[in-house]
């Protein structure tokens, strides 16, 4: 399959597999109105429900979003541009958490017993993106 629209793409691995608007849309418990719209790079589905509608067609998230099998650089294993926004995203929380704790501590709208899950939340975050790291 080559790199097409994320709609093209359903559209595409949808009549593969012989399927219908309707008949994916009822696996996704959409309408079909949803789904052609979809295909129609008209709208997009929700976030949490890319990995179903992956499972669905039969292909992995990354392919679904990217309109085709990733293609690694010679001599790499194939890295997700995703896989390598996480520990960013992670680290991001982390620093959302600390400033949030700060600023809400000195305003006097957080006391320190629950600024605690707050930090927590946040160290949980970077140890997550260190790990990425060294995995």
């Amino acid at each position: 399959m080559s790199k097409q629209t994320f709609g093209a793409t359903v559209a595409a691995l949808r009549k593969e597999r012989g399927m219908t608007q309707l008949e994916l849309a009822n696996q996704m418990g959409v309408t079909d109105k949803a789904v052609s719209k979809w295909e129609r790079d008209l709208s997009f589905p929700d976030a949490a429900a890319l990995p179903k509608l992956a499972e669905i067609l039969g292909v992995s998230v990354d392919e679904l979003i990217q309109g085709g099998p990733a293609e690694p650089a010679p001599g790499q294993a194939p890295v997700s541009e995703a896989a390598g926004l996480v520990p960013l995203i992670l680290r991001g929380v982390a620093l959302a958490m600390g400033v949030a704790v700060v600023v809400l501590f000195s305003l006097r709208q957080l006391d320190a017993e629950a600024a605690v899950p707050m930090l927590g939340l946040g160290l949980a975050c970077l140890a997550a993106a260190q790990l990425g790291r060294q995995g």
